[in-house]
């Protein structure tokens, strides 16, 4: 290998490795979210003008699995082999993924650019935000769940739209840089360069489109901030893991410390109880409702020899246990089953439609969805979770209020209990990597359930897989063209 081909290969390299660790500080626990929309393009300038044509999707591999390196961290040091070995299969699919990219544009003058990139990366997160084991984590849209004045249109498009739109911005910026490059150092004779008018209208067409988003998303923030109706809830953050008699009563202790705060609806962790409280103990729950005055939401697991029985019901201070609810999503990379799901109970009570989703449901879009489509208002959200995911966990919570338009109450055992408005706004939170107890108290509207993006679904992530299929088809067409 000569030693021009050397330092192009590690200056794009280099690149890749750079928008890495921007994408990776966009998200928390750093949280500098703006780079979100800038941080893909040093690794998309490697790969189409800096790497050598042949080497040019390693940028590909290195940038988005270096990406999901540091997102993940050791989110599964204690997970299956596949789990923690995952962000080097997500870099060498990336990077068979992109290996036809470079030449595909160069046929076509780059009109596509701007397209085929956030296409196949959203179509791509459509995908594996339906499979089991990697749900949403990594969405380029999460990364802005503290901007609640930026994701409104999420209520209409998803949170593929958001993606999508994060995709754009850091494409068209690119395709800005490739303009003046191309017409300095010009590519290959046979590939058509980037002109400067075709990245200058791009970048208009993308900037109109992030103004329209804004503008949108600032109007849906003030319709929504007219809700007038609120409900007092809680989150039970009892900072361990219940085992006998005495973290039991803890338990009593801090949901008649919620009560005397005025909390109407007190939500447990996901399997607080090892047993059913419909069968055990279960006139001691009937006077601990009736004490407190409010609607407990009991998350509990049961082992039975079909499998786990993981799942949450409600009880009234009346004494009614209103209904059941199995989780959704078990955990499948860790073994965890869930005998029970497959219905969607939405309860009508007192303070509003209540439903209920486990843990790992956060990480799909449908299961919240059909709450909502059931007209749920608030959603209790009992977890379980561990240190390492506490500081991003929380975060897909947001997403699901505001695809929904409904309140959003995680209680998780020891590490990132949230509050969440209908609008995405954070009422209260408590999140210790180290662990701990805290007891949430806020008063949260009830959401509406009205949102388009509950029918709509993930329309605007699949239609980004259509696109992927599309521009595959283009590039094998092109390539006859030209042969």
């Amino acid at each position: 290998m000569q030693v021009g081909t050397v330092i192009r290969v590690a200056v794009g390299l280099g690149l890749a490795a750079l928008s890495a660790v921007l994408f990776t500080l966009a998200f928390p626990p750093y949280d500098l979210w703006p780079l979100v929309f800038v941080g893909l393009v040093p690794m998309v300038v490697a790969q189409h003008r800096v790497m050598p044509p042949r080497l040019s999707s390693l940028a590909l591999g290195v940038g988005v699995g270096g990406f999901f390196w540091g997102y993940f961290g050791g989110m599964f040091a204690h997970a299956a082999w596949y789990m923690r070995w995952l962000p080097l299969f997500i870099g060498a699919a990336a990077t068979l993924i992109g290996g036809r990219d470079r030449a595909f544009h160069g046929r076509t003058g780059y009109r596509w650019f701007v397209l085929q990139g956030p296409a196949v990366w959203v179509g791509i997160e459509a995908v594996r935000g339906s499979v089991p084991v990697v749900g949403t984590w990594g969405f380029a849209a999460y990364a802005l769940y503290e901007q609640p004045w930026l994701i409104q249109p999420v209520s209409i498009f998803g949170v593929y739209g958001l993606s999508l739109l994060v995709l754009l911005v850091n494409y068209a910026l690119a395709l800005g840089v490739l303009a003046p490059f191309d017409r300095r150092w010009r590519p290959r004779p046979d590939y058509l360069w980037v002109s400067g008018r075709r990245a200058k209208r791009w970048l208009a067409v993308v900037g109109l489109a992030l103004a329209v988003w804004v503008g949108l998303s600032l109007s849906l923030t003030h319709h929504a901030s007219h809700t007038t109706h609120h409900v007092r809830v809680a989150a039970i953050q009892p900072g361990f893991r219940i085992r006998s008699r005495e973290g039991l009563q803890r338990l009593y202790d801090l949901t008649r410390q919620a009560a005397d705060r005025g909390a109407e609806l007190i939500v447990w962790h996901e399997g607080a109880l090892p047993f059913d409280p419909r069968v055990e103990q279960t006139e001691e729950l009937r006077a601990l409702a009736a004490e407190t005055g409010a609607h407990l939401v009991i998350g509990y697991a049961v082992r039975t020899e079909q499998g786990l029985r993981n799942e949450v019901t409600v009880l009234t201070p009346e004494g009614q246990f209103l209904g059941v609810y199995g989780k959704d999503h078990p955990v499948a990379f860790a073994g965890e089953t869930s005998v029970t799901r497959g219905t969607y109970p939405v309860y009508e009570t007192s303070l509003g439609r209540l439903g209920t989703i486990i843990c790992y449901d956060l990480d799909f879009t449908d299961t919240a969805r059909k709450m909502a489509r059931n007209g749920a208002q608030v959603i209790a959200v009992p977890s379980f979770d561990w240190s390492a995911v506490a500081a991003k966990h929380y975060g897909h919570v947001v997403f699901r209020a505001v695809e929904n338009r409904a309140a959003m109450v995680k209680a998780d055992v020891a590490f990132d209990s949230a509050i969440i408005a209908p609008d995405g706004r954070i009422l209260a939170r408590a999140v210790t990597p180290e662990g701990g107890p805290a007891t949430l108290v806020a008063d949260v509207p009830l959401g509406t359930a009205d949102a388009l993006a509950i029918w709509l679904g993930d329309g605007v992530g699949w239609l980004c897989v259509a696109g992927m299929v599309l521009f595959a088809l283009l590039d094998a067409a092109t390539v006859k063209v030209t042969s």
